[in-house]
């Protein structure tokens, strides 16, 4: 009996001291898995962006204070907004050199506002020269697009003055030598302890300069075939936007992405038939006026922009046989319409679709840095970027839409591109042409019309 208490006792024993054990060993576990995540935490290195400060007005808040946070945010944006439009409508008015001037500003300040998130997320390691180098590809990446732009709308400008011929001659040399300048600056800043971040902010930089600079060129291009396809596709983004919030916030129930809480498909759907009635409408409206529909050129007698032209089919009202369903509720055989309007039903759809999808983008930027806003330029509405987002991307579908569509081949610049040949090419071309007129039949008809 003796031994059996005793065998019994050091049972005991010796499993109190396994449990002893394994909790030591549990404890160093989890003491070192705390290590090793303190440890990633570090190694990522990755501090979060300061969260913008509260920037309405003081007298909206005074005027606002007796209305919950929901409403009060509600009246916020809805009076930012209605100045904003009120903006977009002077600028209109000032005319399209002005438009080309804030597009630049807009696009100056989109970059600023994303390159300030990726300095204040990698700041505390203090690279070399990120920023400096960050604006001057900025400058480079400006220099070539606009460069192109003089260059093929300013050809008789540019022919003019000698400075200008030479610039647009060597433009693509001189804008390659200076990206390589800056290419060689940012491989001599390499720093032995950062080479992984640096090159991290390398593509930071080129992807914002891809996403920004690219697109607000493609805006420009745009507005040169006609202040029509500037205005409309940017007010269908904003129709969309201003209906999809409407909508959403006085009938939304169901949520449409996790990216964006506060979407929901009332107000994705509310936006989408608003903003193609809307469309159809606007290019009604602005399809009568010269102003609008004929391409921006510039006159070398003047030395100024002109928009006079004689109106394309594009902007001429035709005759379209309506479908039986409509005929048997409208009660009408044909409607008159430009055909402009039909593509205006592709543009407001493609904007009311795929254009909030930059937005959702915009957001899953946002939230990756856990970040509400791009800044807090506008309030209610945050950064330029914030408004931006879904205008860049309608930008360049507009771009494509064109190419794709509705421009075909150009007079003016065949003609700009024949006096820049020699004068034996000239001749040639001259011949050649000639020839294929003659075989044709049309130019004994020009002749004799002569």
């Amino acid at each position: 009996m003796t031994e059996l208490r005793q065998r019994g006792a050091a049972e005991k024993e010796l499993k109190h001291r396994r449990s002893e054990d394994k909790g030591s060993e549990t404890e160093g576990r989890s003491e070192r898995d705390g290590a090793s995540d303190n440890e990633a935490k570090s190694d990522s290195g990755i501090p979060e962006v300061p969260v913008s400060a509260d920037d309405t007005p003081e007298v909206l808040n005074k005027a606002l204070s007796g209305l919950s946070s929901r409403w009060k945010n509600w009246w916020v944006r809805g009076i930012l907004t209605l100045a904003m439009i009120s903006f977009f409508f002077f600028i209109i008015y000032l005319g399209p050199m002005v438009l080309m001037m804030i597009v630049l500003c807009v696009q100056i300040k989109c970059f600023h506002e994303i390159i300030t998130i990726g300095y204040s997320v990698y700041h505390s390691y203090d690279l070399p020269w990120f920023r400096t180098l960050s604006w001057y590809f900025l400058l480079c990446v400006n220099y070539f697009f606009y460069g192109e732009t003089v260059t093929d709308y300013f050809f008789a400008l540019v022919q003019r003055e000698d400075c200008l011929r030479i610039l647009s001659k060597y433009h693509r040399f001189i804008s390659f030598a200076l990206y390589l300048t800056g290419f060689c600056m940012f491989v001599l800043s390499l720093v032995k302890k950062h080479y992984r971040l640096q090159f991290y902010m390398f593509g930071w930089t080129h992807v914002t300069l891809l996403i920004v600079v690219t697109q607000s060129h493609l805006i420009i291009h745009n507005l040169f075939e006609g202040m029509i396809w500037f205005i409309v596709p940017i007010s269908c983004v904003i129709c969309n936007d201003i209906m999809a919030y409407m909508f959403g916030f006085f009938f939304g129930r169901t949520p449409l992405i996790k990216l964006s809480p506060k979407k929901t498909w009332e107000g994705f759907i509310g936006g989408f038939f608003a903003t193609v009635v809307f469309g159809i409408l606007l290019s009604y409206v602005m399809a009568g006026y010269r102003c609008f529909v004929c391409p921006v050129e510039f006159n070398n007698d003047s030395n100024r922009f002109t928009v006079d032209c004689e109106p394309s089919e594009l902007f001429q009202l035709q005759d379209y046989i309506l479908p039986s369903v409509l005929h048997s509720v409208t009660g009408w055989t044909t409607v008159k319409l430009y055909p402009f309007q039909i593509h205006s039903i592709a543009l407001s759809a493609f904007a009311s679709i795929m254009g909030p999808f930059g937005g959702f983008f915009a957001s899953g930027f946002k939230r990756a840095f856990k970040i509400k806003d791009f800044a807090n330029t506008i309030p209610g509405h945050g950064g330029i970027m914030d408004r931006f987002d879904c205008q860049y991307l309608m930008a360049t579908f507009v771009n494509v839409y064109i190419a794709s569509f509705i421009r075909g081949p150009n007079p003016t610049k065949v003609i700009q591109q024949l006096l820049a040949l020699r004068p034996d090419q000239q001749l040639h071309i001259f011949n050649s042409l000639k020839a294929h007129l003659t075989e044709r039949g049309l130019l004994p008809a020009l002749e004799a019309a002569a």
